[in-house]
């Protein structure tokens, strides 16, 4: 059954051409009289006001209109003034036109707010700030084409429901929607998903099988969080979209399919495209029209619109009568910023839903990073940085990077070793004939076992050097010594601090383990990979 347009009679000779011109376009068409009621009329979609706009029957049906799920207004005003959006928003018009008026493009402007009625109803997208006016007004206008569209937007503003919404006003409406989220999918199976696979293709391909592409023939493809795919399968993913054709895994016959693609992110892929992880034909030919959705705090006009529709939605399902807040408690929720979007929102009405103490919700009723105004917290989460990034893309890599700073880190230790050990052995005028403790010119220094050497960094963890008591060391106890000599690497010095540490407890590995400052497992390991014998 045709949706069904209600026009006041105020003013008669509009009236009746706004009357042919909608019948014309397949609607039906009621004239509303004075004292007729919205109520009184089955499925209607459009309320056009002939004139009147401050008139007692003209305000009644506004508020009926507001009452029925928001139902788009349109008014013909006498003056220019009445246009104005301060205007419109206190007669509360949708959208207002002056007189003498151009029936077509009210009559386009009508269709346009139905559809977006209709996408509201079939998705669950509410809002009325402008951001999301332009967003639904892009969904109205991309649908009916079979264009590739690129939805943007942080996570949790609903891409998935504007793919949604352009397949149910396309017309492939009654055919297969499918949604697949390439980061949720491993990279070794991402192709076998897209693609299908035939019989023996890989271990475990017992049978052949259909991927998205097939069962999405004739349909709509929403492939969520695409930059996340590898630049091989972006190639693969490219040609399906220019040939409209692709090979399953393992398969030797091209098949051809019509698919519809509608991709979303929550990343700048331009950005990706700048650093070399996104291939930019691929990105080009997927933002053939993009379609941003803002993030909640940029929209929060619309929060009040959103939590009585999460309250009535959730309320219903529970088969409980609905809550309602406290004007201090809506504030709260318009000044908090939403970090997790209307995701979050709808989770935190499910809560209010259960846990209300009362039919009624108090500023104290809610968590305290709503409650005590923390949303500034959310500023903290990661954002995009791929414009700070890609300036350093000749910057050597982050695991090159590591292994510098080490070597530094490193140098600096042996230094600062090397200047206690020259201090102790001024100090103590330290010769060759007395010194248990061999020296080299080019090397670092010794230390009894007893001083327990990290290999990591080089610094002793026991007894400082300058307190060491050498002239206690006598001389057949030597063993127990571990001298730098040049040529040596770490691993060689670790061998030796682990024999020496062992002979010098009798060869019980756990006294060996804490007079080396290890744990008891890790010296096991290294008994066996250095092939120490006990």
């Amino acid at each position: 059954m045709p949706e069904t347009v209600l026009i006041t009679t105020y003013d008669l000779e509009p009236a009746v051409r706004l009357r042919d011109a909608f019948e014309a376009a397949g609607y039906a068409v009621e004239l509303v009289t004075p004292g007729e009621k919205i109520a009184d009329v089955r499925d209607p979609a459009l309320l056009i006001l002939s004139g009147g706009l401050n008139e007692k029957q003209a305000r009644r049906l506004v508020r009926e209109a507001a009452e029925h799920d928001h139902l788009p207004v349109i008014g013909l005003a006498d003056s220019i003034t009445q246009t104005t959006p301060e205007a419109r928003w206190q007669l509360g018009l949708t959208r207002a036109f002056t007189k003498p008026i151009d029936v077509d493009e009210v009559c386009r402007t009508g269709k346009m707010l139905i559809q977006r009625t209709r996408l509201r109803q079939l998705t669950g997208i509410i809002g009325e700030s402008e951001p999301m006016m332009e967003a639904l007004e892009r969904v109205v206008q991309v649908a009916p084409v079979n264009t590739t569209v690129l939805i943007t937007g942080e996570s949790g503003t609903g891409k998935e429901r504007i793919a949604r919404g352009i397949h149910m006003l396309s017309p492939r409406r009654n055919r297969a929607f499918i949604a697949a989220n390439v980061a949720a999918l491993p990279e070794t199976l991402l192709e076998s998903e897209l693609f299908g696979h035939e019989k023996g293709a890989f271990t475990g391909a017992v049978g052949q099988r259909k991927g998205f592409f097939e069962l999405a023939d004739k349909g709509t493809l929403f492939l969520d969080e695409i930059g996340e795919m590898p630049l091989a399968t972006q190639t693969k993913l490219l040609r399906v979209l220019e040939e409209r054709e692709f090979m399953r895994v393992g398969g030797e016959e091209s098949i051809s399919v019509d698919v519809r693609v509608i991709a979303a992110t929550n990343q700048d892929l331009r950005g990706l495209v700048e650093m070399g992880r996104f291939r930019s034909d691929l990105y080009y030919r997927l933002a053939v029209v993009q379609i941003h959705l803002p993030p909640l705090r940029e929209r929060r006009d619309d929060i009040p619109l959103l939590v009585d529709a999460f309250i009535r939605e959730t309320s219903a399902e529970m088969g409980r009568p609905p809550i309602s807040l406290a004007p201090e408690t809506m504030q709260r929720l318009i000044d908090y910023d939403w970090p997790g979007n209307v995701r979050e929102m709808r989770n935190l009405v499910e809560s209010m839903c259960v846990m209300a103490p009362g039919s009624r919700i108090e500023p104290e009723d809610l968590p305290p990073e709503i409650r005590d105004g923390a949303s500034n917290r959310s500023r903290m989460l990661p954002v995009p940085v791929s414009q700070a990034v890609a300036s350093l893309e000749h910057a050597p890599s982050p695991e090159l990077e590591f292994v510098f700073r080490t070597i530094l880190q490193l140098r600096i230790d042996m230094e600062e070793l090397r200047a206690q050990f020259e201090q102790y052995r001024r100090a103590h005028e330290l010769s060759s004939t007395t010194a248990p403790v061999h020296y080299a010119p080019d090397a670092i220094g010794a230390a009894p076992v007893g001083v327990a050497m990290n290999h990591d960094s080089m610094r002793p963890h026991g007894r400082a050097l300058d307190h060491l008591d050498i002239e206690d060391v006598d001389a057949e106890d030597e063993h127990s010594i571990v001298v730098y000599r040049p040529g040596m690497t770490l691993q060689d010095i670790e061998k030796a601090a682990i024999i020496a540490a062992l002979k010098d407890v009798g060869g019980n590995r756990r006294r060996a383990a804490e007079m080396l400052g290890m744990g008891e497992r890790t010296l096991y390991r290294k008994i066996k990979e250095y092939e120490i014998p006990l």
